[in-house]
Order: structure tokens, then C-alpha cells, then sequence
């Protein structure tokens, strides 16, 4: 719960840092080399960690890293290249390099970045002696305080000034559910597919079309209240975001050998874009959705 939590703001605020006018690179290229350093970090320390606390490998890898890469956040953002949802002054075959480069980048950067974790992990690790298990009482109060801070965004979300919402306490109460569901689709589908990690494919697909639906939904016409689309912003940030993951993607893709690994990779790929061309493509060319967001997050 906390590490999903964590996750999200960790991504909400890379992102803020890295947008402004004039940017070198794309702001997700930050968002997803981070989280498969640090995914690196925790497969290197995977037998450490479980010998120590089990649930903390999980929390790193599945809940934090999970959370903080998107697969669904890389596959929108490819589709807003190809359809030019910014009206920037560029012919088509612009449009084309520049989803092109977003594709690429992030497959390069996330293996590459994952590889150089799984490193610096290993080279690190010998100067770091192995501490103690925690006692049984240190476990329990860890469990409450996981629960309790996932309690915590219910409050978040009211209480703090409503500006607020759209920017992170509305994903931060989608988060947990999204990576929970990752979780376990991961459980049920993996194992019962040799050549593709069926249930990761389940989860990134699903949370891409549930992106595109929620983002069509931000384009119409008749713009929603300000608390919907701030639910509609948590939905895409906090629960799409969790749901889908470019850390474990990753991670996968190095465990696949030969065409396995780019067969998996290129099916991904395809039917996140796909599912984008169906939900997003058919809006947008119908006339009946703005490429932009219309709804707006000032409230009275």
C-alpha cells in the first residue's frame, strides 16, 4: 500500500520536474529509467531481501517500481505523437519520428537502465552487511502502518485544497486497487503461458484501453465538473498508472530468451496501439472528441 502510494508521487513529481518549455527529452524517458534502476536495484537484492523480510522485495519491486513506471502513460503518450494532439507545426512524417523516438528511447533507456541497477547493485552489495530480521511486533506494526497510510488518502483527498486533487491526492486513492490488480493477474496468467508473461500483457492492455476510454471522456465537448475530471485524472495517474508497469516489462523481456523476448515486446506494443486507434482514434476523427482535455480542474 505505501509503496504504491509512494510510487505515484514519485512519478506525479518527476514529471512536474521534468516538463517545461524547451525540454531535451521527453518527461516519462525520467519516469521509466528511475523506476528499472531501481527495479535493477531490487532483482540484484532479491535473496538479500527475502531473507530478510519477504514483503519488502514485493513492496520495492511490485508495489514502488510498479507504480512508478507506466506502460499505459509510454503507450498514450506514443498515440499523442502519431495524431499530433498538441497542434505543433509539423507535417506527418514528423509526427511519425517523433513516436517513433518515444517508442525506441524508452525500450533502450528502461533495459538499459535495469541492467545498470542490477550492477551498481551487485557491485555495492559486499560493503553492506545483511541486517537483522525484524521481530514479530516490528512486522505487525509495519502491517498497521501500511494500512493505516493507505487509510490516510481517503482524508487526503477532502480535506486538502481541491487544486490538489487533480495533481495527486485523486490518483493517490486509485493507487493500491491498480497495483493490487496487477498483482493478481500477475499470480493467475503468468504461469500458464512458456513464451509471454500472459498475466503482465493482461495488465498493461487493460489499463492502456481503460486510459484511452478515460482520456476520451476528458475530451468532450460538453466539459464534465471539476470533481469528475480530478476522479478521471486519478483514474488515469493512480489506478491505469498502477495497474500498468514498464519496470516489470522490462524485467521480463531480459528473462526471455531470443524471439521470445522480442515476440513479447512487439505484441505489446501493437495491441496497446491498437486499443489506442479503436478508443482514442475513432473519438478524435469522429468529430465528437477534442484532442485536448476540455474539462476543467478550477473549482468555485
Amino acid at each position: 500500500m505505501p509503496a504504491s502510494i509512494f510510487g505515484v508521487l514519485a512519478r506525479l513529481g518527476l514529471q512536474a520536474l521534468t516538463t517545461y518549455n524547451g525540454e531535451s527529452i521527453f518527461p516519462l524517458a525520467y519516469v521509466q529509467a528511475t523506476g528499472c534502476f531501481i527495479m535493477g536495484v531490487g532483482l540484484r537484492m532479491k535473496e538479500p531481501f527475502g531473507n530478510f523480510y519477504g514483503p519488502l522485495y514485493t513492496a520495492l519491486t511490485t508495489g514502488f517500481c510498479g507504480s512508478l513506471t507506466t506502460f499505459s502513460g509510454w503507450q498514450v503518450d506514443i498515440f499523442n505523437s502519431w495524431v499530433n494532439s498538441g497542434q505543433f507545426s509539423r507535417g506527418g512524417l514528423r509526427d511519425f519520428m517523433d513516436g517513433l523516438t518515444k517508442t525506441w528511447v524508452t525500450l533502450v533507456l528502461s533495459l538499459a537502465s535495469l541492467k545498470f541497477g542490477i550492477y551498481v547493485c551487485g557491485v555495492a552489495q559486499p560493503y553492506f552487511p545483511a541486517p537483522r530480521p525484524p521481530s514479530k511486533n516490528a512486522r505487525y506494526t509495519l502491517t498497521i502502518l501500511a494500512i493505516l497510510t493507505y487509510a490516510a488518502t481517503l482524508p487526503a483527498y477532502f480535506f486538502l485544497p481541491h487544486n490538489f486533487r487533480h495533481q495527486a491526492t485523486a490518483a493517490l486513492l486509485f493507487s493500491f486497487p491498480g497495483t493490487l490488480t496487477r498483482y493478481l493477474l500477475s499470480i493467475k496468467l503468468n504461469p500458464r503461458l512458456k513464451t509471454m508473461p500472459l498475466g503482465t500483457f493482461m495488465a498493461n492492455s487493460l489499463g492502456t484501453a481503460l486510459l484511452g476510454f478515460f482520456h476520451v471522456l476528458q475530451g468532450l465537448p460538453s466539459a464534465v465538473s471539476p470533481n469528475t475530471c480530478a476522479l478521471l485524472q486519478g483514474l488515469g495517474d493512480g489506478y491505469c498508472g498502477c495497474l500498468t508497469t514498464i519496470s516489470t516489462f522490462a524485467a521480463e523481456i531480459g528473462a526471455l530468451t531470443g524471439w521470445k523476448a522480442v515476440s513479447y515486446t512487439t505484441i505489446s506494443w501493437i495491441t496497446g496501439q491498437l486499443l489506442l486507434l479503436v478508443i482514442m482514434g475513432s473519438s478524435f476523427w469522429g468529430g465528437h472528441v477534442k484532442e485536448q482535455m476540455t474539462c476543467s480542474f478550477q473549482t468555485s
